[in-house]
């Protein structure tokens, strides 16, 4: 078995669309980057790729690189699951925080879930928290958000 752990922040700006998880979410703003932004998705790449102990992201989908410009984090997420499994593991158990003060996404939890499936993880095996920062930092300023992610791999064959 590995363990991995994730991480992404993005600041919002005007005129971009909010994607989490794969959802749009309905939001006055959108969250900068390279790809489309979803931090959810970008944490939880993170950490398959440190438990794979491949470095991290960055490393794969530089923003450097227009291939991924404006990309889908979910089809990042397929790629990097493909990867994954030519290496020899499986996801036994995503765990997941996206911490914003605005907008609530537990509304859409289910919806994330379900499209972050879409890339090859079973729905039974992603858990995804909401939380805030209680007004401090950057987050509780409404500049950003975050996302962490924690992923247990086990070696394809080996019982669970």
């Amino acid at each position: 078995m590995r363990i991995g752990i994730g991480f992404d922040s993005h600041r919002f700006m005007e005129g971009r669309r909010l994607v989490l998880g794969g959802v749009e979410i309905p939001f006055e703003r959108g969250l900068w980057g390279h790809s489309d932004a979803d931090v959810l998705c970008h944490a939880i790449i993170d950490s398959i790729i440190g438990a794979l102990g491949l470095g991290d992201i960055g490393r794969h989908y530089p923003d450097t690189d227009e291939r991924w410009k404006d990309a889908s984090s979910i089809g990042l997420l397929k790629e990097t699951i493909g990867l994954m499994r030519m290496s020899g593991y499986d996801i036994l158990w995503i765990d997941s925080v996206v911490i914003a003060e605005e907008p609530k996404i537990g509304p859409f939890i289910d919806s994330m879930k379900e499209e972050i499936s879409k890339a090859g993880i079973p729905r039974e095996r992603i858990n995804i928290k909401a939380k805030t920062a209680e007004g401090m930092g950057l987050i509780g300023r409404g500049e950003g958000m975050a996302a962490q992610a924690v992923c247990l791999l086990v070696r394809l064959g080996e019982p669970n």
